[in-house]
């Protein structure tokens, strides 16, 4: 079924509910959310573009964002949603890899300077939003239904971040995103009319999937006036506006705690917030339980399952009772219903509960494959699994617990160091406000383990950080160098770019002091 149907289907039920909100100020009901829509979809339409078209979507978080996405679906095209604060010419990459026809975009001109995927055609046209453009796209009588799509008909192409060569565009069909929605409602949270989605994620990304649930509850949807994650402003944007519920990686989580700490203030009006993205060490949940109360749910996904693998509830994040209480902390839940998880050796055989392996996937929320990438597809998709490439445990009760993403683990002595459960230890030495663990040639070992420490304060002594490591690790795990840092690198989407760290060590390590 195409998206926009749920729109559509909400704007006849709750016509007058608030729908497409910046800051508190109401720009649109669902009845005109579907109508602007149903325009701007009639518009693509003339242009010729419908099933099989793919058209992007390069923009800072916006209310007009959702309209744009709702309007390509009526048309019945594939919307390809991509991260605004991306440089024009790795927009230009994608846009011709994904072989789009159009942009929704500010930046035009700067991407057709960058045009360079896809040399043998032009470069598509660019429409900003406000423009006279855009404004004469809606110039044509609404289309009175979105176009009919069925499950495996194309929705949405999610277009990795990249963090190691060029991205890789997982196509996500109407029924994933379907699958994804419906399993927010059994697995994540429920969601009422007088509840609000908050953007402070990219829209391009996890929050933006989330909309659609949402729109299905005919519940709001708040744009910060910023534009951006900046947790003052979110806080008082729920204390007037709440419930209401957000997806936010756990680096923006510990932004927005300390904001609250600093507040005096336990969040009113934020109802839930979803984390995932990255690792949520113990420690930065157990903080955040104690300043602002059971608000979390944690989620794991990725782009080609989007928000989709595991999750772990409130209830049992907020279950400090449980025996298991820092295991479970330290996981990220159990399987979501519409998925089978297995975790997996080098040969693709099961390994036992409580042992490591690659984590594998299966379900109605897999995407279809790579676009345009037959091989990627044909390694990532190979048995009928999802091969994730992270690694990590299931135990017998069906947690599962990650450890790192393949590429992550350090191989020391012949021997895996697995950067997490070093990171843990160090996070609980009070000096230390973050830290990244990655592996660096070593001519005696292999590689061996160096710490980017991010310091609370003034650095901490090595040997105290040694200290901590050997306390409760075997002593091959402990890091051979210590390198003091102002901050970690980053993507748009708060991943430490561990790929930046190593690329740093091999070009600056004669310069760097243990």
């Amino acid at each position: 079924m195409n998206p926009a149907e749920w729109l559509h289907r909400t704007a006849r039920r709750f016509p007058d509910n608030p729908a497409l909100l910046l800051g508190g100020v109401t720009l649109a009901d669902y009845a005109a959310f579907d109508r602007n829509a149903a325009l701007l979809g009639a518009g693509l339409a003339a242009r010729g573009l419908g099933p099989g078209d793919r058209v992007a979507l390069f923009l800072p978080n916006c209310p007009e964002y959702l309209t744009l996405m709702a309007a390509i679906w009526y048309c019945g095209a594939a919307a390809v949603p991509i991260n605004g604060k991306l440089h024009p010419r790795e927009v230009a990459w994608i846009a011709g890899n994904a072989g789009v026809k159009l942009i929704f975009t500010a930046d035009g001109e700067a991407i057709c300077e960058g045009w360079e995927g896809a040399p043998d055609r032009p470069a598509p046209d660019c429409l900003a939003p406000g423009s006279d453009a855009l404004i004469a796209l809606a110039a044509h009588a609404p289309l009175p239904a979105p176009c009919p799509l069925g499950a495996d008909d194309p929705a949405w192409i999610f277009y990795t971040s990249g963090t190691t060569g060029r991205p890789k565009g997982a196509v996500l069909t109407c029924g994933n995103l379907m699958t994804t929605s419906l399993t927010y409602l059994a697995d994540v949270d429920d969601v009422a009319a007088a509840d609000a989605a908050l953007y402070a994620a990219p829209m391009s990304h996890g929050a933006g999937l989330y909309s659609l649930v949402h729109i299905l509850r005919g519940a709001r949807h708040i744009v910060p006036e910023s534009g951006r994650f900046d947790p003052a402003e979110i806080l008082e944007l729920a204390a007037r506006h709440g419930p209401i519920s957000m997806f936010a990686a756990p680096t923006m989580v510990k932004r927005l705690v300390a904001a609250a700490r600093a507040a005096g203030s336990d969040g009113p009006g934020i109802k839930t917030i979803v984390y995932g993205g990255g690792p949520m060490y113990v420690a930065d949940i157990k903080e955040a339980l104690a300043v602002m109360g059971p608000k979390f749910v944690q989620i794991y996904g990725q782009g080609e399952s989007p928000m989709c693998i595991s999750a772990l509830s409130r209830a049992e994040i907020a279950d400090s009772a449980h025996p298991d209480w820092d295991t479970r902390l330290a996981s990220v839940g159990r399987a979501q219903s519409s998925v089978s998880l297995r975790v997996v050796d080098s040969e693709d055989r099961d390994v036992a509960p409580g042992e490591l392996g690659e984590i594998l996937v299966r379900g109605p929320s897999v995407m279809a494959g790579h676009h345009a990438n037959p091989e990627a597809t044909a390694r990532t998709l190979r048995g009928g699994w999802l091969h994730t490439g992270d690694i990590g445990r299931l135990d017998a009760n069906g947690y599962l617990t990650l450890q790192d993403r393949a590429g992550d683990v350090v191989i020391s002595g012949g021997t895996n160091i697995y950067p997490r459960e070093v990171e843990e230890v160090l996070l609980r030495v009070p000096q230390v406000r973050e830290v990244a663990i990655v592996g660096t040639p070593d001519p005696e070992w292999g590689e061996v383990a160096v710490a980017f420490v991010v310091p609370e304060g003034d650095a901490p002594d090595c040997a105290a950080l040694d200290a901590a490591c050997r306390a409760e690790l075997a002593r091959f795990k402990t890091p051979k160098r210590y390198v003091f840092v102002d901050d970690l690198p980053k993507n748009n989407y708060g991943k430490v770019l561990k790929t930046a760290l190593r690329a740093r060590l091999e070009a600056d390590a004669p310069r760097e002091g243990a």
